[in-house]
């Protein structure tokens, strides 16, 4: 019998471990705050270099800030989704300060006045479709042409809700606008897929943002309600929220597109 130990299966000492988005170009919507400010942090941490946009510049400046002060590569840029040049010179920003663009966060969004569907004015359905809806597809068709110009192939995530996926009579037209989303993503998926080019949207459920504490604050109870009937009896963290999005915009999720992700709890089980 040989008692030489066999040295070839040994383990060697495990290689430094690369970030999940290491070398890439990340743009986000609504990075100012909430999940987009902690997609921004969490993207820069994972090796990304990250372009910030929304409309709040010193919002954007001081998530900014702390990106770099962590040693993270960050700029940001204003950007109005509801205002077509905006988003098309914001995407175009990310190309001029990096050299190309890699992937895209589609998160900035805003919310409706809680309420049944007759009782919201035209004017604020108008704002929120052209926000939720008309600015993610915008940002779309900017960020696919930044991608083909540049990197030539990449991935988008838009964010969407699990109010998409259910009826939301006190959100009617927020969950209109995010499942049309979802047609959006699944639609752009096959479209872009031959090059290269993966989207794919995330559907939060209830998560501690200053959005869903101005809906509680409208309808006092909802953050408590829909905690209650999550299976993990807690609201999400935007963090938690983050690293979904960080997954399927990484290499690590390469055979993944046209997918609306739960990301809810189990809300939706």
């Amino acid at each position: 019998m040989n008692d030489t130990p066999n040295t070839t299966l040994e383990a060697s000492p495990p290689a430094a471990a690369a970030g999940l988005l290491t070398g890439k170009v990340a743009f986000i919507t609504g990075a100012g705050r909430g999940i987009g400010a902690a997609a921004a942090r969490l993207f820069a941490w994972e090796g990304a270099r990250v372009l910030l946009a929304a409309r709040t510049e010193a919002q954007l400046k001081t998530v900014t800030e702390e990106i770099r002060a962590a040693g993270g590569t960050a700029d940001h840029v204003v950007c109005d989704l509801a205002d077509a040049t905006s988003v098309r010179a914001a995407v175009d920003r990310a190309v001029e300060l990096y050299g190309r663009l890699d992937v895209a966060f589609n998160n900035g969004a805003t919310i409706q006045r809680p309420g049944p569907m007759d009782q919201l004015p035209q004017a604020d359905f108008d704002h929120v479709y052209a926000v939720n809806l008309r600015g993610p597809w915008l940002a779309m068709n900017a960020e696919v042409a930044a991608i083909r110009a540049t990197a030539g192939t990449g991935a988008i995530v838009n964010n969407s809700s699990v109010g998409s996926l259910m009826g939301n009579p006190e959100l009617p037209a927020y969950g209109a606008m995010k499942r049309a989303v979802n047609s959006l993503t699944e639609s752009a998926a096959v479209t872009y897929g031959p090059e290269g080019i993966r989207v794919n949207a995330i559907a939060p459920g209830g998560t501690l943002t200053e959005m869903i504490r101005q809906w509680d604050e409208a309808s006092p109870g909802v953050v408590e309600r829909i905690t209650t009937h999550t299976p993990l009896r807690r609201a999400a963290a935007p963090d938690e929220i983050a690293e979904a999005a960080a997954w399927l915009l990484s290499d690590r999720a390469s055979y993944v597109t046209g997918v609306v992700l739960r990301v809810d709890g189990g809300v939706r089980a």
